[in-house]
């Protein structure tokens, strides 16, 4: 009987990631949980604007919700971020 063994050889490059080399660190699995939350929100919002007659007013209602979202852009906190998705709309 004839046995094949195979080596598998993995190479580490010395040079650092697309991510890392841009300044920034991979999430985790609870932040990027909470961001496909926050993104699923973004498009509920945005989808509930269309039903609103008024023009002057969904784009009132957009601009408000961007404001929001992109005044608390910067919060890695899991538990604040938790609030702000949990908060009534």
């Amino acid at each position: 009987m004839l046995s094949i063994k195979r080596n598998y050889v993995t190479v580490l490059s010395n040079s650092p990631s697309r991510l890392r080399s841009r300044g920034k660190s991979p999430i985790g699995l609870d932040h990027f949980i909470q961001r496909q939350r926050a993104l699923a929100l973004w498009k509920d919002i945005v989808r509930s604007t269309i039903s609103i007659a008024d023009r002057d007013m969904r784009q009132e209602m957009l601009r408000f919700a961007r404001a929001e979202f992109e005044k608390h852009r910067h919060v890695t906190d899991l538990g604040h971020i938790r609030y702000l998705i949990s908060v009534d709309w």
